[in-house]
């Protein structure tokens, strides 16, 4: 490399248009993924245009200061953790692979600063932040101090980014720092429902509440950015500026930081360079969980289910999601009030979706399987022994759920319907996966954040949605049980017989429901190895 084109402006040429080269490479490789990538940057822009207009609306309005404060720090939280729960995202924020190339920190830094400011998402924050500014800014000297503390808090919010993928790089590469992808769904449901609950507290109450916390975020960066432009529109230009040299000297920290991780991962060695002790590894003998199981098949079945839970990273994040929203919803509508027991049936429900396309989350491994199904018996142990271990966990989860959402709301005389409708439901939906997952088996990729594989979307959906729905048929005559009581029978004498007679009835449904898929699996095993094996 000349010392031209080694010049820190020339590195910053060449990251720019290497950051190019691969957005356009990317759309390149089928016709599928470009549109999915224009589809969502037009999303992206479209809301940032609608944030845009809505800041510059709250304009004058009072406490609307509080408000964008508040905004401003939840937006550099996001990208602070954006590397950690979407790590594949964006292939340049990995440096270990530069460690090959002859570049220092310094010239390092600015050119992946400058190639981070090159996407949807640094446009989407510009916007924010301008609509920010716009929205408290009052005066010559506070859209001054606006056009700075825009520069100083876009460079931050990258800088943040890199930051902390350069520090988590190691963990973010391996296969358990990509795991760390699967709290993604746990983040959105908890955030969603915060969020909910925060837009009707605020609803009732006004933004004044948000004063107390927009206080203290006013001296945090990147949020300290835009408190300087409020101070500007104030008068106060001391505190602005202490305000803004804050935010200028939080940006420098960071950069330090950053270089100082960059230099650590292009001249340390990792994990796959270093010798072993040469000591033999410990023999592996069952423990814990696996001694608790069943013998034979069953145990043995049972045992691979939960053990894809815990280190398959789709399953796990499937797992988890439905765990955060069968949790959330019931808690949350019970918290503000407005909440029914009947609402922790969403942990069943959320749960029981686990049984749908039971072989595809087997994905190409599933011939092993396959190879040990020669009769209806074995493919019906087979189904039981997954179901067995999904009852292992939803049971008490359900129970627990119920239990938990019937003491906040203090209705404890329904909490015997709730968990025979719960129980109930997660029977039915038990029997509707095992019969799906036999005749609408669709593959799952191992790689990105796709769930399905290219042309069996209509499979997925035939499965999930039509076997929920085929469940919710199926809860009629608990329901219809459940209605009658209420209101024909005296219910509070008779509120109890829902929870057997809902027992008995999801067992019997998903005994029925491993039985009728049984002879589907064994004589369909051809079908369904080739439709799992396509991802």
């Amino acid at each position: 490399m000349t010392a031209q084109a080694s010049s820190p402006a020339a590195v910053t040429s060449v990251f720019i248009r290497l950051k190019l080269s691969l957005l356009r490479n990317g759309l390149r490789q089928s016709g599928g993924r470009r549109a999915a990538y224009i589809a969502s940057a037009v999303a992206v822009l479209l809301f940032a245009a609608l944030q845009l207009i809505g800041l510059i609306a709250l304009r004058g309005f009072a406490h609307g200061d509080s408000l964008v404060v508040l905004l401003v720090a939840v937006l550099g939280l996001g990208w602070a953790v954006m590397p950690l729960f979407f790590p594949g995202g964006d292939e340049t924020l990995d440096p270990t692979r530069l460690v090959m190339l002859p570049l220092r920190p310094r010239p390092l830094v600015r050119a992946l600063l400058a190639a981070s400011l090159v996407g949807t998402g640094p446009l989407f924050t510009l916007c924010m932040l301008a609509g920010s500014v716009i929205a408290v800014a009052h005066g010559g000297a506070a859209f001054a101090v606006g056009v700075v503390g825009v520069v100083l808090a876009l460079l931050l919010c990258a800088t943040l980014a890199r930051a902390v993928a350069a520090a988590n790089v190691r963990l973010l590469t391996s296969r358990k720092g990509r795991d760390l992808a699967v709290l993604s769904g746990l983040v959105v449901a908890v955030g969603a429902q915060l969020v909910n609950f925060g837009a009707q507290r605020l609803g009732s109450s006004g933004l004044e509440q948000l004063d107390p916390a927009a206080d203290v975020l006013r001296w945090v960066p990147p949020a300290s950015a835009i408190g300087a432009v409020d101070a500007a529109s104030d008068g106060s230009y001391g505190v602005a500026a202490a305000q803004l040299a804050l935010t200028a000297a939080a940006l420098v920290l960071l950069l330090r930081v950053w270089a100082r991780h960059l230099t650590r991962l292009m001249t340390s060695p990792d994990g796959s360079t270093l010798q072993t002790d040469g000591r033999p590894a410990r023999e592996r003998t069952a423990t814990g969980l696996a001694r608790l199981l069943p013998a034979g098949r069953t145990g043995t079945t049972m045992e691979r289910t939960l053990r894809y839970v815990w280190r398959d990273p789709k399953t796990k994040a499937a797992w988890v999601t439905s765990l955060a929203i069968g949790l959330i919803v019931p808690v949350f509508n019970a918290w503000q009030g407005t909440g029914s027991v009947y609402f922790a049936c969403f942990a069943a429900g959320m749960l029981g979706i686990q049984m749908y396309n039971q072989f595809g989350q087997d994905t190409s491994a599933f011939w092993m399987v396959a190879m040990t199904i020669s009769s209806t018996r074995d493919a019906y142990v087979e189904l039981r022994a997954r179901a067995l271990a999904l009852l292992l966990v939803t049971v008490p989860y359900a129970t627990l759920v119920t239990v938990l959402t019937t003491a906040m709301l203090g209705d404890w005389r329904t909490l015997p319907e709730a968990l025979g409708l719960s129980f109930a439901l997660l029977g039915a939906m038990l029997a509707t996966g095992a019969w799906t997952s036999a005749r609408f088996p669709y593959s799952i990729p191992q790689e990105g954040h796709r769930n399905v594989a290219p042309g069996q979307v209509g499979l997925a959906w035939i499965s999930i949605f039509g076997g929920m729905v085929g469940a919710a048929l199926l809860c009629a005559p608990v329901i219809a049980l459940m209605i009658w009581l209420n209101v024909s029978a005296g219910g509070d004498v008779w509120d109890w017989l829902l929870l057997p007679v809902g027992t008995v009835y999801g067992a019997g449904m998903t005994v029925l429901g491993l039985r009728l898929a049984a002879p589907q699996t064994a004589r369909r095993l051809p079908e369904i190895l080739t439709a799992v094996s396509k991802g």
